[in-house]
């Protein structure tokens, strides 16, 4: 088995923003940059956060080479290449791969239900297509389908399959998944709430929509935890945690796109069917980043 790179800490998932119908380059393009500056550890553009569904090929191509070229290298680049179509997922990790990616992220395919067999043999399509690390995005959530350990450790034999990121909420399973593939599997939290949980468990990081608002104190979190100042970052937990859990009241990115539009990073606008948050949700989202010191 060919050696896999390790991912560590707070990744970003971006969010895409848009300004009169179109893609707002310049404003995805700063905030890269200030996700860089400000301590996050790795980049994953066009994933659901950045509203893929609802991007044109061509768009989610450009984001992807946007973030690669602004990154410059300074942190690895996760690129988002998931289908429920084995055939476009190939495409899109494929033009990942030759625009620079580090790695790509590829979802459990949705709506499909494919069998465990059929999640095998679409992710070994893809790692053989390829020849950049793959993190599986098993989330059951939006994907009805929930990709067993089992299954997982098949996939761990291929070349480039390097870990997951898991958006189960289960704690049990991250000890599972180690047990089963080992330290080096790489296990990304993709549910913000549970970050603290899931680092206890043996996780090694977080690709987070939190992040996008508050990419400082979520890599401090990170920086705390892996020094073993556990008190510390309990304390940047309970700090971040009306955010990981308000940011969610409404269909993410929702309200992260409102909590950038508050910092004056972007504008708010989504793409529909998905709509801006409500007042109630806009209350909740404001009181959660007053509690973690971003805005007065």
């Amino acid at each position: 088995m060919a050696a896999k790179s390790k991912f560590r800490g707070s990744f970003t998932a971006l969010v895409t923003p848009f300004k009169n119908g179109s893609l707002d380059e310049a404003a995805f393009r700063s905030l890269v940059n200030w996700q860089i500056s400000e301590g996050t550890n790795g980049l994953v553009p066009v994933g659901t956060t950045g509203e893929s569904p609802t991007l044109s090929h061509d768009e989610h191509k450009k984001v992807v080479e946007w973030c690669i070229a602004e990154a410059k290298g300074r942190v690895p680049v996760i690129a988002g290449a998931g289908s429920n179509s084995t055939k476009e997922a190939i495409e899109l990790a494929q033009h990942a791969e030759k625009a620079g990616a580090n790695a790509v992220l590829v979802v459990t395919p949705y709506y499909n239900k494919p069998t465990q067999e059929g999640l095998y043999q679409h992710f070994k399509a893809i790692n053989d297509a390829i020849g950049i690390p793959i993190i599986i995005y098993n989330i059951p959530p939006r994907s009805v389908i929930d990709m067993s350990v089992d299954t997982m450790k098949r996939l761990w034999d291929l070349k480039n399959i390097a870990g997951v990121k898991d958006a189960t909420a289960s704690m049990v399973r991250v000890s599972q998944q180690r047990a089963a593939m080992g330290e080096d599997f790489n296990q990304l939290s993709g549910e913000d709430a549970t970050i603290l949980g899931y680092m206890a468990h043996g996780g090694h990081g977080c690709i987070s929509v939190t992040s996008n608002v508050a990419p400082r104190l979520c890599s401090e979190f990170h920086i705390a935890w892996q020094k073993g100042d556990h008190a510390t970052a309990l304390k940047l937990h309970d700090k971040l945690m009306p955010l990981h859990n308000n940011l969610f009241i409404e269909s993410n990115p929702a309200p992260i796109k409102y909590a950038l539009s508050l910092l004056g990073k972007m504008d708010e606008t989504l793409r529909l069917p998905m709509v801006p948050v409500s007042e109630p949700t806009r209350v909740a989202v404001r009181s959660a980043m007053v509690h973690a010191g971003l805005i007065n």
